[in-house]
């Protein structure tokens, strides 16, 4: 018998009422499906978590079902995954996860909305967030921030939220076990082209050390935790299949949303990613913006003249989550050579989610997860992908882009 899937709640209108909301300013908000902005009913226990139908596993390097929870099809949701007879990563932790999983399904069918060209054609939203020019938020961004929010405070496990989309980090409440910092759509200014786009979440246990100093510097301090303290991370790729892939400190694992039912099923299970790839991912039109040292080690790589005796190719779909999400499954490196991606939300999440598939996070000379973040929106230079490639393009040392002029486009 199939258990019903969790239900909208049409009495729970979005978003909450907050200082910092910025609906108001989306004028077209209203022709969007309500459905993307009901909340999920508050959990009183974790026995509503059961899902229906699922689809078949597919992939390699699974654990036996004894350890994961699946059932005797083979079968296994997130959910499942995560719980008592899986991971086992806590009651808090699996009742945010099941509040981020909502979120994400919200923002994956706001994305695929004949709707949302209404709200990305209209002008950039002032004085929100971290961005300028072609990197301020669109009124998607903010669309997909306040879900997240909603979710989180509905939660009751999230002390902090910090976001790419907001100016400083958000208190949510005093007795949250956790910090959530997030870049709530990545890659927006494509989405009418239908390039892929994406969440990105890294979690931290609260900093209680610090619970005794006022709001604003205790959030701002949980924010800033380096990348080696996360407990979890985590993106959703949002494409021809809503992909969340996830790591809580015991390897890489993706989970592949089956929209009939609204479950998200392990579809690649240990993701190790190969220790040398044959693509590197960048965008190469910069080329005589790039110091000599990367130059150099693209041209040896292009030509098969490198350690690895073959040629490589270029695939860039400039979509971080996209270029990475290829890269974790084909190996090679996706990089940003110019201090552009931010250190808190960006890089650290996905540094955590390649280290635990076996591979590197680096800012071209150190370990992405080992520094010390000093301000909530730092940009850095970010390399990512296969042991064997991020060594090699690390030895030309030179590899970080200085000189970096205004690109419109």
């Amino acid at each position: 018998m199939q258990t019903p899937t969790i239900p909208l709640n049409p009495s729970s209108t979005f978003p909450p009422k907050s200082h910092h909301t910025q609906l108001k300013l989306l004028p077209k908000l209203h022709l969007l499906p309500q459905s993307l902005f009901y909340r999920p009913p508050k959990m009183a226990s974790l026995g509503g978590f059961g899902f229906g139908v699922r689809s078949q596993v597919v992939g390699g390097g699974a654990s036996s079902s004894s350890s994961i929870g699946v059932d005797t099809n083979g079968l296994c949701t997130l959910t499942e995954y995560v719980g008592k007879e899986g991971l086992n990563v806590g009651d808090d932790m699996v009742v945010l996860l099941h509040h981020i999983q909502y979120a994400c399904k919200r923002i994956a069918a706001l994305v695929a909305s004949p709707f949302n060209s209404s709200l990305g054609t209209q002008n950039t939203l002032a004085g929100t967030g971290s961005g300028s020019g072609r990197d301020a938020p669109k009124p998607l961004d903010i669309v997909s921030n306040e879900i997240i929010l909603s979710s989180l405070r509905s939660s009751g496990k999230v002390a902090v939220m910090a976001s790419e989309e907001d100016d400083a980090p958000i208190w949510l409440t005093d007795d949250g076990p956790f910090v959530v910092v997030t870049d709530p759509l990545d890659g927006s200014r494509n989405i009418d082209a239908s390039i892929p786009t994406g969440t990105i979440f890294g979690i931290y246990n609260r900093l209680v050390e610090v619970d005794h100093l006022p709001k604003e510097e205790k959030a701002l301090l949980n924010s800033l935790q380096a990348g080696a303290r996360l407990v979890a991370a985590g993106y959703v790729l949002y494409s021809s299949a809503t992909i969340l892939c996830t790591s809580f400190g015991s390897g890489t694992h993706a989970f592949t949303l089956d929209h009939s039912t609204g479950d998200f099923i392990l579809t690649h299970p240990s993701i190790k990613i190969p220790p040398r790839g044959q693509i590197y991912s960048v965008n190469d039109a910069r080329y005589f913006d790039w110091p000599e040292g990367l130059r150099r080690y693209i041209d040896t790589v292009r030509q098969g003249k490198g350690r690895y005796p073959k040629k490589y190719s270029a695939r860039y779909i400039c979509s971080l989550v996209a270029d990475l999400h290829r890269t974790l499954m084909y190996g090679g490196v996706a990089m940003n050579p110019r201090d552009h991606l931010r250190l808190v939300y960006e890089a650290n999440p996905l540094s955590f989610l390649v280290e635990q598939a076996g591979g590197r996070g680096s800012d071209g000379k150190s370990r992405i997860l080992s520094i010390q973040p000093v301000k909530l929106h730092q940009r850095l230079p970010l390399f990512l992908g296969s042991l064997e490639d991020m060594e090699e393009l690390e030895s030309y040392g030179d590899v970080q882009q200085r000189v970096n002029p205004g690109y419109e486009v």
